[in-house]
């Protein structure tokens, strides 16, 4: 380890330690301060996140659509490490999988008793489109864009520039011209291992406290702290498990499971259910999505001082922000050898288009059974959202084979949470290394359990969910930083490899307009074709 990994290493757990320290000690009081706190951020800087992360969306597709979109993550002849399949699995794994098997049919079910901005009465067959419409909102390509936005430019800086899979890397251009600022690069990569480190804990002691629900819906065992230990205990050996198997064997294949379980548990629900109005479902909601797509994204209720968009939206995109640096460090890790625009394409189209499907499909059938039947599925799941997939799963054939797949599902997810994040927060605190020491993976795995059971056994972890999306705000700002570096950096690449390639062949532009509009497959075509060299370009070459 270097002595920059030593620092980073040293000073995140000892900033971590002392917030899990508050959040056990004094649950109570942390709780309502980080509460307070993010309350009032969100109030206030509510507008610049919803800005913020449209703005990101906007910047990928342009750049997926530029001149820029051939540029590979890595040398420019290297090809992606993993197939389309294996590679949106662990996106998905590392991403928002276990959220959405919970949230996919829970979260349109509350918009749909209490609708968005209060537009409208709950419970109507209004408030059942309403309610697909924002759900896809909440989980569709905004929730992608600061992971994307992050996991693009390390992944550029680390597998083209050479450099380590770090934030402090990628800003080292901008403070190596300021002396006074080269201290703040540990600073930043110690910020993003605590902001890490909060937001997985408190997401896997939540989902330890969600499958405790599941299992007690399911089999009868008690909600208690015994019982979450002893999931946790588990879900501990086999994250590990899957650490000591390394990210080609563990996360990879564990991802692929999961996709393969998702994909039948979805088209079960599809074809055992009201499959017409699924697919009508879908179809409505999509294009609803699409039609109001930058209406919603900067929609905010200045007048009215509705608080809606504060306690969905804005928290949404606020915990995704904080979430960026895990997240993005690990899709770069997979997304090696891939163009900008096959990077845009496949992270910010097809994860979102699998979470509609499948909030299409839960959401829908659970929202078409309590229109036509009245069966209090809206009712259950407001008072218990833990339990609300296996109440809509009750109603239908082999309820118990489905319930016993999903807890087997969300197990997996949590457990590939887990080992992804105990393997980027290694690289981060290992000098940004691609293959950190298993050592590191082990220890860093092991304080993210112990931080979950001392806060799940103390009731601290609300607050410290709150205390990591306050990292959203600061990490805005050092995403903006990012964006201008890669900018300049692609520019500069671009023109040092149509140089070379002009020099290669021993031919001269005839003009910068034929300089700038050569693409990055001239070189390709120039290495087939060597009887071109040592002859002047001709414009008409280009067409």
């Amino acid at each position: 380890m270097t002595s920059g990994g030593k620092r980073v290493f040293s000073a995140s757990v000892i900033i971590i330690l002392t917030l899990v320290a508050l959040g056990a000690g004094f649950p109570v009081r942390f709780g309502e301060l980080a509460g307070e706190a993010l309350g009032a951020v969100t109030s206030m800087f509510g507008w610049f996140y919803l800005i913020s992360v449209f703005g990101f969306i906007i910047f990928l597709v342009s750049l997926a659509l530029s001149k820029y979109g051939k540029i590979r993550l890595g040398p420019q002849e290297s090809r992606p490490s993993y197939s389309f399949f294996s590679w949106v699995s662990m996106l998905l794994a590392a991403g928002f999988g276990v959220g959405l098997v919970f949230y996919g049919m829970a979260e349109p079910m509350q918009h749909y008793l209490k609708p968005p901005f209060g537009d409208m009465p709950g419970e109507t067959p209004e408030a059942a489109r309403y309610a697909i419409q924002y759900a896809f909102f909440n989980w569709g390509v905004h929730q992608w864009a600061a992971f994307s936005v992050v996991g693009l430019i390390i992944g550029y800086f680390q597998f083209r520039k050479g450099q380590a899979g770090l934030v402090s890397s990628v800003l080292s251009s901008v403070t190596a011209k300021h002396p006074a600022a080269r201290r703040f690069g540990p600073a930043l990569d110690v910020f993003a291992v605590v902001a890490t480190v909060m937001g997985v804990a408190t997401s896997l002691g939540l989902g330890v406290l969600q499958m405790n629900g599941g299992l007690h819906f399911v089999f009868g065992v008690e909600e208690n702290w015994q019982w979450q230990f002893i999931i946790m205990g588990v879900m501990f050996c086999a994250y590990m498990a899957s650490t000591w198997s390394g990210l080609d064997k563990g996360i990879k294949r564990l991802s692929n499971l999961n996709m393969i379980i998702c994909i039948g548990l979805m088209l079960y629900v599809l074809f055992t259910g009201p499959t017409l109005e699924i697919l009508k479902t879908i179809t409505m909601g999509i294009g609803d999505y699409l039609q109001n797509f930058i209406g919603m994204s900067l929609r905010m209720s200045p007048y009215d001082g509705n608080d809606w968009n504060s306690s969905w939206t804005v928290f949404y995109w606020a915990w995704v922000i904080a979430w960026s640096p895990f997240v993005g460090t690990f899709v770069a890790r997979v997304s090696r050898g891939r163009t900008i625009k096959e990077y845009v394409v496949g992270v910010l189209i097809v994860p979102p288009l699998l979470a509609c499907l499948w909030i299409g499909v839960f959401g829908g059938a659970a929202l078409n059974m309590e229109l036509t039947g009245d069966i209090g599925l809206a009712a259950a799941t407001d008072a218990n959202i833990t339990s609300a997939l296996f109440e809509m799963f009750d109603l239908m054939p082999f309820s118990g084979v489905l319930s016993v797949v999903a807890i087997c599902l969300i197990f997996i997810f949590l457990v590939t949470s887990a080992d992804s994040a105990s393997y980027i927060v290694a690289q981060m605190t290992d000098g940004g290394s691609i293959n950190p020491p298993l050592y590191k993976r082990i220890v860093w795995g092991v304080l993210i359990a112990a931080i979950c059971l001392t806060l799940i056994s103390t009731g601290g972890l609300k607050g410290l969910q709150s205390a990591s999306v306050l990292s959203a705000l600061p990490f805005t700002f050092i995403i903006y930083g990012m964006i201008v570096v890669l900018v300049k950096e692609l520019r500069a690449d671009r023109r040092q490899m149509l140089s070379q390639l002009y020099r290669r062949h021993g031919e001269t532009p005839v003009g910068a307009d034929v300089f700038e509009a050569d693409t990055l497959a001239d070189e390709e075509r120039m290495r087939r074709a060597p009887e071109v060299k040592n002859r002047r370009v001709n414009p008409r070459d280009h067409h």
